[in-house]
């Protein structure tokens, strides 16, 4: 019996047969299913579990991305992008499917892409704190690219976590040639995180009483009682739409003869089940420094020796919230363009909720088509 063809619709009986079939595979064989991280790549650097790839280019003429067929650019953008993947998922969310690859889609526009991969946490590397990766990392990720690309000027795509890693190290550093800053759904204002951010905001008064009267501080804790597995950020994801999972699992269900919906389903669903623990010393970081205190919204943080100030920016800042995102609001996403010097900034509302923004069946034609667009006139 001939696999379902878009051209002629199964029958029943091919649908039923073929039901079967993918169930007992996906059961056995899940790994069958995930289409991601295909794109080719060379691995540049490494430094214990991080790295840094170049993608090669695009060999095709034109690409599909969504239900669009674009034309591949042959002609390359002066500027490399640097893509920066946020803590709690693996860089896979980049290259996620065939016709839903942010790595694809950016080289058929014309950019020379490369990403950090800050590879995959265990217990062992509790050690790892921000400045692992704003002061030793980033700095030795982006002195590659320059190398590989033969330009000092960098753009930065950056995705949640990422986006607040990278606005860390431009204030840190200062690095004159970090020229494009794009991020998607990075919550600069913590405090402005719908329930977590009240939470957040009412706990700071009572922290900085207890840390005065006891002499103690969360950062005084050892890092190995902080390390969180990416089992708990999973299933807080999945609480933000806990009817989403159910109506999601129903769709497969309905679907399970479509080999092609099995692809995408599972290839979604190791996203939102696979993700990374988070290391003890960047957790004492984040929760003291950018979730009670606030400090990256207040323009100012303490980042090892000293400080990374944001007023010091002043790279062009493109921003973006989801619509419907439950995680980041529109509030703390846009607070970056109040910190930084930057005179070419700009902020933008698009569909989506927290995953949908950046790699929603629609994020090709919002989110990252405005991103290329604005990139390229800022890439010659």
């Amino acid at each position: 019996m001939n696999r379902p063809d878009s051209k002629q619709p199964p029958s029943l009986s091919e649908k039923a047969f073929w039901f079967v079939i993918n169930a007992i595979e996906r059961k056995m064989f899940s790994e069958n299913f995930i289409v991601s991280n295909l794109s080719p790549y060379d691995v540049i650097y490494r430094d214990r579990i991080m790295s840094v790839r170049h993608y090669l280019p695009l060999e095709e003429d034109e690409i599909q991305v969504g239900d669009e067929i674009i034309a591949v650019n042959k002609t390359q953008h002066r500027v490399p992008l640097v893509l920066v993947p946020p803590l709690a998922a693996t860089s896979m969310i980049f290259d996620l499917l065939p016709q839903r690859s942010i790595v694809r889609f950016f080289l058929a526009k014309g950019f020379d892409v490369y990403l950090i991969d800050w590879g995959e946490v265990t217990a062992d590397h509790s050690d790892i704190s921000l400045e692992t990766y704003v002061l030793d990392w980033m700095p030795a990720a982006l002195k590659q690219v320059r190398k590989v690309s033969g330009q000092d000027d960098v753009s930065i795509f950056a995705y949640c976590m990422g986006g607040l890693l990278t606005l860390m190290y431009a204030a840190a550093s200062q690095d004159p040639h970090i020229k494009n800053i794009v991020t998607v759904a990075s919550p600069v204002d913590m405090h402005q995180g719908g329930v977590a951010g009240r939470v957040l905001s009412l706990t700071y008064r009572p922290a900085q009483i207890i840390s005065q009267v006891l002499n103690f501080s969360l950062m005084d804790l050892p890092s190995r009682y902080l390390h969180i597995p990416g089992w708990v950020s999973s299933t807080v994801f999945k609480l933000t739409n806990p009817l989403g999972s159910v109506i999601s699992y129903w769709e497969l269900l309905v679907n399970m003869w479509d080999r092609e919906y099995i692809k995408t389903h599972q290839t979604m669903k190791q996203w939102f089940d696979d993700m990374v623990d988070y290391p003890g010393e960047t957790i004492k970081g984040m929760v003291v420094h950018m979730g009670i205190n606030n400090t990256m919204a207040k323009g100012r943080m303490r980042m090892g020796e000293g400080h990374a100030e944001f007023i010091k920016i002043d790279a062009s800042i493109l921003a973006f919230a989801g619509d419907s995102d439950k995680l980041v609001s529109k509030r703390a996403a846009r607070k970056v363009l109040d910190i930084v010097a930057s005179q070419d900034k700009q902020f933008c509302v698009v569909p989506g909720g927290h995953a949908g923004v950046f790699a929603g069946s629609k994020s090709s034609e919002n989110a990252w088509a405005i991103s290329a667009d604005w990139l390229a006139e800022r890439s010659s």
